[in-house]
């Protein structure tokens, strides 16, 4: 009975060790500390804000913020497209009132060597009327 006892010990003490050669000696582990910790806490901190796992989970956060920052990029150059159609709806709108289209405006101004950018036309048509409407009197006689 101790026999057998004795000789299971055994067993279950050999099944768990792996039998290496000789003169071979395992490499040590590589954990990637600091590196890697850093990398992952700069992806982390991106996203914070975000709902759940996404602000948590470095594997979802990275898909996250990789997309947010693509989408930030391609919006940059939207939002100047955007600003520059409103300008436009509004200089449009300014002219209209004084019976002139936008672009036969836009036309005198450069005919009567006026340089001003459309975001300041723009406020010139919301904010001060009757300094537009002498500006598109330039443009009309420019034109003529």
């Amino acid at each position: 009975m101790i026999l057998g006892a004795v000789m299971r010990r055994q067993h279950i003490e050999t099944v768990g060790a792996t039998p290496r050669p000789e003169g071979r000696r395992e490499m040590p582990r590589a954990a990637r500390g600091f590196k890697a910790r850093r990398r992952r806490n700069r992806v982390l901190k991106l996203a914070k804000g975000y709902r759940g796992g996404r602000s948590r989970l470095f594997r979802t956060a990275t898909e996250a913020v990789d997309r947010g920052l693509a989408y930030a990029y391609r919006d940059r150059k939207a939002r100047k497209r955007d600003f520059r159609r409103l300008w436009i709806a509004r200089i449009n709108a300014g002219t209209r009132a004084n019976d002139m289209s936008y672009s036969q405006f836009i036309g005198g101004l450069k005919k009567a060597n006026i340089e001003l950018d459309r975001k300041v036309l723009s406020n010139m048509a919301i904010l001060d009327a009757p300094a537009f409407s002498k500006l598109v009197q330039i443009a009309k006689s420019a034109l003529a």
